[in-house]
């Protein structure tokens, strides 16, 4: 079994470990996933990041510590996972936005109505629901054996990046931040005609 990673791996910008969670593996029980396709959010100065509205109850995971799982509820209906980055009381996380079937493909076909294909696991909340998440799992340690965790996994041969999805509310700058990454290779991506190869982006812009 591969191992988990160590909070020490969550530790640092947001940004780079967007980029490095993609191609490890996301397992709960009979179901293991590997990530496909991450964003970053970072608090300040990101207005696209829940933490803007302030340290709330709804928001305290996303301020640490590194290595904890934020999941919210979207309009309602899905749970969307995070995993907490950066030092203990900053605020960043990164979404979780799309993953293939490694293990438990059953499992996953039936949390998901039957469904085939990419369109299992080519969204953040169908992650959520493949991995019958709700927000219980908030502040949940994913370096820990048991439960939800994240292990090592094998790393892309290359990444696609682009823009972040559905952050309408965000200052424009913000909006075009380049902060989300895909496996390039894999059809288990989401809104694929945004991304552009990883070199000819700049991921870190001032």
């Amino acid at each position: 079994m591969a191992e988990g990673l160590a909070p020490s791996f969550f530790a640092r910008d947001v940004v780079d470990v967007a980029r490095e969670l993609v191609g490890m593996t996301l397992t709960r029980g009979e179901v293991s996933l590997r990530i496909t396709e991450t964003e970053a959010y970072k608090w300040p100065p990101d207005t696209a990041c829940h933490a803007k509205a302030g340290r709330t109850e709804r928001t305290a995971p996303l301020f640490g510590p590194p290595g904890r799982a934020y999941v919210y509820l979207c309009y309602g209906i899905h749970n969307l996972l995070n995993l907490v980055t950066g030092q203990d009381g900053q605020a960043q996380a990164v979404l979780v936005r799309a993953c293939s079937p490694l293990a438990g493909l059953g499992v996953v076909e039936r949390r998901r109505g039957k469904r085939r294909g990419a369109a299992l696991l080519d969204g953040p909340g169908k992650v959520g629901q493949a991995l019958a998440l709700d927000t219980s799992w908030s502040h949940h340690d994913v370096t820990e054996t048991g439960g939800l965790q994240v292990l090592a996994g094998v790393a892309p041969e290359a990444l696609l990046a682009g823009p972040r999805v559905g952050i309408d509310y965000a200052l424009p700058e913000h909006r075009a931040l380049p902060w989300r990454f895909a496996e390039a290779g894999s059809r288990w991506v989401s809104h694929r005609k945004s991304l552009r190869p990883l070199g000819a982006v700049a991921t870190m812009p001032a």
